[in-house]
């Protein structure tokens, strides 16, 4: 589910392909992940901190894999702007995924950035920090980066 709160602009003044977009986020699920090609071009270039895809046809299987072991994700949409045929959506993500933390929700923040061609989303990029989302829930590995930002820290 998507929440809007504190949006730069009104959600209601958004232009369609924006609205498509956050109202996908709504409702992904590892049983509608072909809602994608209502909102993407077919060729779209997607980017997030672990991969780079092309084409809508390798976008569905990308997110086929990543939610493969998903067992919740919701979006909260916490600001959006845009201008023309770009947008910058920040959001909250809170993620459960089988392998990761003990099951337990983990929660990460993003944003978006996203370019419109023809009323379909062609360019996106998350950015996001993949250590607070995977890394630091992997038993053993967690406990390292744990202490290397610990240690980090000190003066």
């Amino acid at each position: 589910m998507i929440e809007q709160k504190g949006t730069m602009t009104d959600p209601l003044s958004h232009p369609q392909w924006l609205k498509a977009f956050v109202e996908l986020y709504s409702q992904l699920g590892t049983n509608n992940l072909g809602l994608i090609k209502q909102v993407y071009h077919s060729d779209v270039h997607f980017s997030d901190p672990m991969h780079t895809v092309k084409g809508l046809d390798n976008l569905l299987h990308y997110f086929e894999q990543i939610y493969q072991h998903v067992t919740s994700c919701q979006f909260q949409i916490d600001h959006t702007f845009y201008q023309a045929h770009e947008a910058a959506i920040y959001w909250t993500m809170i993620l459960c995924h089988k392998k990761l933390n003990g099951k337990r929700p983990i929660t990460v923040q993003g944003h978006s950035h996203i370019k419109a061609e023809n009323e379909r989303v062609i360019f996106h990029r998350d950015y996001l920090d993949l250590g607070a989302m995977l890394y630091e829930h992997v038993p053993v590995l967690g406990y390292v980066i744990t202490r290397i930002k610990h240690r980090a820290s000190k003066p």
